[in-house]
């Protein structure tokens, strides 16, 4: 019982973070219909902003974390208005398309200033591990579980109570009709794309804290996991990409202790693809209707 316990928590601390990276997925999706595929690569940026700023300059942990934040929202706001504000009456397929260039475009970018080797992620947090009965559960997985909780409920809160939030759920109803309404549409999205960069910023550093190595194409695959997690409970519903993301993680967590570590990655795809079948609009979404 206690491998099973061990690999729940794993889980947990694993899904947290694809829970925080899955909030921009969904969030961005929810009000412009963006897949937004560069998102992954915004947590890269800010895990070498992290990086630089504690083992190069020498700053303190939270001057490094708010330095990967600022770096990620400024990255994010100027990709949405460089790539993804020009074609928002364009085809879907077109802005699709464009977020897969300026992924591979950071990526590329990364790895021309930065070189491939991997950087190491300086330890910020020697505490002792925290003792439940017979588990041993170390410090930054209580850390990373309870920060994302936090921010996750939070943001919950934000959308559903605050102004802000209410202009967020109106543009995601009908763009046309929130501007009749006298909605900033343009603020709102940069709004949503700011929020989205500063869960990633948070994202990259616990990520870091949990695998310690820097690298150029450090984002892509937390990042797909994150968008199969926000699919997973329901693209577009915050709610979603919280259970989305746990549900991953514990299922690649219990398939690398009971099944086998290389086999995680085709049970937490066959879980997605069995979901979809039997609920095509994921977990906690539901049918939609249109007119034609």
């Amino acid at each position: 019982m206690n491998l099973f316990f061990n690999q729940l928590i794993n889980g947990l601390h694993v899904g947290s973070i694809y829970a925080l990276i899955a909030l921009g997925y969904t969030m961005v999706y929810g009000i412009v219909k963006l897949i937004n595929f560069a998102h992954g690569d915004i947590i890269m940026v800010g895990a070498y902003t992290a990086v630089i700023t504690l083992a190069t300059l020498g700053w303190s942990t939270p001057a490094a974390l708010f330095s990967a934040i600022v770096a990620c929202v400024v990255f994010g706001v100027l990709i949405e208005r460089l790539a993804y504000k020009p074609l928002r009456r364009s085809p879907r397929i077109s802005s699709l398309i464009t977020a897969i260039g300026v992924s591979m475009l950071l990526q590329n970018a990364a790895l021309l200033v930065f070189g491939a080797q991997p950087r190491p992620f300086p330890t910020i947090l020697s505490m002792p591990p925290l003792r439940v009965h017979t588990l041993q559960i170390s410090f930054n997985t209580v850390l990373t579980i309870v920060v994302s909780g936090i921010l996750m409920v939070f943001l919950q809160g934000f959308v559903q109570m605050s102004k802000t939030g209410k202009a967020m759920r109106a543009v995601s109803e009908d763009y046309n009709t929130a501007q009749l309404m006298g909605i900033n549409v343009n603020n709102t999205i940069t709004t949503t794309f700011v929020i989205g960069c500063t869960l990633a910023g948070i994202g990259s550093f616990l990520y870091c804290m949990a695998y310690p190595s820097v690298y150029p194409t450090l984002g892509a695959l937390p990042g797909l996991k994150a968008f199969i997690a926000a699919v997973l409970g329901g693209i577009g519903i915050i709610p979603g990409a919280m259970l989305g993301g746990f549900v991953m993680g514990v299922a690649e967590s219990l398939t690398k202790a009971y099944i086998s570590s290389q086999l995680s990655d085709a049970v937490v795809y066959g879980i997605l693809i069995i979901v979809l079948m039997v609920k095509p609009a994921g977990l906690l979404g539901k049918k939609m209707s249109e007119k034609v």
